[in-house]
């Protein structure tokens, strides 16, 4: 599972390139970067089939308590690479506008990225549960860079921010800030120094073409290539981000290692003690030896001690992977039904929550329940 998580974050990347060299195609009308969609095609294309080949090589005939949102989601996500061919097509021939091309390469990524979401839910042990949260987090925030860097590069390039475009870039930094803090809860310290390597070495254009995006209708006295500009340097920044990306997978690989010898360990020292114990004369089968007795009882219950600390653990993070669910759910449902994005869809949510003083798990289950009795679905994959 962890392999596959590793596969989709590549895949995730690349089409999160695709999607900004479209953008900014299609935002000068096919006079940049139109020798690059190919190439950029090829490149998901190829990640695509590196996912394939992990699925394959998935068991789904383990005991999974979530099996069936799991084949859900693996569904969702390949039938949303299905479409991929008839919108480069459309790219390609200028058939589509920039902001319908963003929300369908958006929509693939999603529901990758909820494949990975579900993947975290598969895991029964506490480590690897810590480094899936952490993983899933950052590959979110970064998804949510990548929305900000094409929807500012298509203002830059058409010279305009609307306000509702200011309240939408706001929203995507505010959300990326809320996912990396979750990754900053469950990171490793390596990976942690590594994003405060990262945030120290950030431009700081970065910000000044912020506060122009967020601020200015008609930004005046700026390059005119201010666009390609913008887009380097977010990109530059995206891909400092892979970098703790792919040491968070390696990082998740490890514990999946660790935990899986460290549980044939003590499989086999379990054995050997079972092994050791005073076997019982054939004369008194129906007796048990007090020696046995009390050997097999502190067996047991150095085996409950350490299930009990697990259980404990993994509870904690069963609970905020939960409350993520609902969030999700419910964001999903604004996005679905009221044509919302994402960082719109969590304003809503979050802003219904201080109104009212609750938690945002708390606002998103009740609105779920409304949901149900009203008979909206929830069922469409959320970020």
């Amino acid at each position: 599972m962890s392999k596959l998580v590793g596969a989709v974050s590549q895949l995730i990347h690349l089409l999160q390139r695709e999607r900004g060299t479209a953008n900014i195609y299609l935002c000068s009308r096919g006079d940049t970067w139109g020798d690059r969609l190919d190439e950029r095609a090829q490149q998901v294309q190829l990640a695509a089939e590196a996912v394939d080949s992990q699925l394959t090589r998935l068991d789904l005939n383990g005991p999974l308590a979530n099996a069936p949102r799991l084949f859900s989601r693996i569904a969702n996500a390949l039938h949303s690479m299905s479409g991929l061919p008839a919108l480069r097509e459309q790219v390609a021939a200028l058939t589509i506008s920039q902001p319908d091309a963003m929300n369908r390469y958006s929509e693939v990524i999603r529901t990758h990225l909820a494949l990975v979401f579900e993947a975290a839910d598969t895991s029964g042990d506490p480590t690897v549960s810590r480094a899936l949260l952490a993983m899933f987090s950052f590959m979110q925030g970064k998804e949510l860079a990548g929305q900000e860097r094409a929807l500012a590069a298509a203002g830059f390039t058409s010279r305009h921010f609307d306000d509702p475009t200011h309240q939408q870039l706001l929203a995507l930094i505010e959300g990326q800030e809320r996912c990396f803090n979750t990754f900053m809860e469950f990171a490793d310290e390596r990976s942690l120094a590594l994003w405060q390597q990262q945030q120290r070495t950030d431009s700081s254009e970065l910000e000044r073409f912020r506060r122009i995006a967020c601020t200015c209708a008609t930004p005046a006295g700026v390059a005119s290539d201010i666009a390609l500009r913008w887009f380097d340097i977010t990109t530059a920044r995206i891909d400092g981000m892979k970098i703790i990306e792919d040491r968070l997978e390696e990082r998740l690989m490890a514990c999946c290692e660790q935990r899986i010898g460290d549980a044939q360990r003590c499989d086999a020292l379990q054995q050997q003690e079972i092994a050791q114990l005073p076997q019982q004369d054939s004369h008194y089968a129906a007796l048990i030896p007090p020696q046995l007795s009390r050997s097999v009882l502190e067996l047991i219950e150095r085996q409950s001690r350490q299930l009990q600390a697990q259980d404990a653990e993994l509870a904690t993070l069963r609970a905020t992977l939960a409350d993520r669910k609902l969030v999700e759910r419910a964001k999903s449902v604004l996005m679905q039904h009221h044509g919302m994005s994402e960082p719109q869809a969590h304003k809503i949510l979050r802003d219904m929550a201080m109104k009212q003083n609750k938690k945002l798990a708390e606002i998103a289950e009740a609105m779920l329940s409304v949901a149900a009795i009203m008979g909206t679905s929830a069922s469409k994959p959320a970020s």
